[in-house]
């Protein structure tokens, strides 16, 4: 017998969520936040991946200088 299980991932994940808490919170005047602070939850990936990116650039120079 054969098992077709299949899982689904996906959704908003946590600052998906976040940034949905902030802009709801923005727009119903809850809190008087810069559109910056509101909209930071969406910038978290993009930081994380420009750091690696850096630190991957970086590693390659000092092994390329060291060799």
């Amino acid at each position: 017998m054969e098992s077709n299980s299949s899982t689904a991932t996906g959704g908003i994940g946590f600052t998906g969520a976040l940034f949905l808490v902030f802009l709801v919170l923005k727009l119903t005047k809850v809190i008087d936040w810069s559109w910056w602070w509101v909209t930071a939850p969406l910038w978290i990936y993009a930081i994380l991946a420009v750091i690696v990116l850096l630190a991957i650039i970086a590693l390659k120079a000092y092994i390329r200088r060291k060799y």
